[in-house]
């Protein structure tokens, strides 16, 4: 990752729970770092750019009105951010993600190539990929913690593919899911507020505690 915004300098980031963030299509890390400030202070939170130029701004890969995307784009994306990821990770607690639009898309991709990895994901007004290969691949021993959040009313995602978002992650995950009505295709302060106590929750539990899921 050519680009990363932190949250903290690093020499204060030793010890803490990281959590990495994936902004959506056609936008840039500055989108994810407005959040920082709502969310808890024990992170520590890194934007990430996407790689693809996307005319003034940024992709994760290619993307048409109707999601389609070639998976090659999508694997080489995640392998791209996993490798990153690998390369911090020493210095962490734990390693979360969250990610937003086709953001959310390449957290949960992740979450599928490498479950033992994160400790919880967090997905905002995006998908999970429909792809049989992923599918083939993923195997989960325990079901992750993952927090969702949309716009029912959201226009930007089609309802094929809420409809299989909504399907795999009652299946395949440890489901909070939340919708925000008029809140459209974003973020809001609100939607903030229960993402931070899903991540105090799961991520920030008291010492010695367990998830009796995972």
């Amino acid at each position: 990752m050519e680009t990363v915004v932190w949250s903290r300098p690093e020499d204060q980031r030793a010890g803490t729970p990281l959590l990495v963030m994936m902004h959506g299509y056609g936008t840039d890390e500055s989108r994810m770092v407005r959040l920082f400030e709502y969310l808890p202070a024990e992170f520590t939170c890194a934007a990430l750019r996407a790689p693809m130029p996307i005319g003034d701004h940024y992709g994760w890969f290619l993307l048409d009105y109707f999601l389609a995307n070639d998976f090659a784009d999508v694997i080489k994306a995640s392998n791209a951010v996993q490798v990153w990821i690998n390369s911090v990770k020493g210095q962490h607690s734990s390693v979360s993600l969250l990610g937003y639009s086709q953001g959310m898309a390449m957290a949960s991709t992740l979450l599928r190539l490498h479950p033992k990895d994160y400790e919880a994901v967090v997905g905002l007004s995006g998908f999970v990929l429909q792809n049989e290969l992923l599918s083939l691949t993923e195997s989960f021993d325990t079901r992750p913690p993952f927090f969702w959040g949309r716009d029912k009313a959201d226009l930007v995602i089609n309802e094929d593919a809420i409809a299989y978002t909504e399907e795999w992650l009652q299946e395949k995950t440890l489901l909070t899911a939340r919708t925000y009505p008029g809140m459209g295709h974003a973020m809001s302060k609100t939607e903030m507020v229960d993402v931070s106590s899903f991540l105090r929750h799961y991520v920030l539990r008291p010492e010695g505690s367990t998830n009796n899921q995972r």
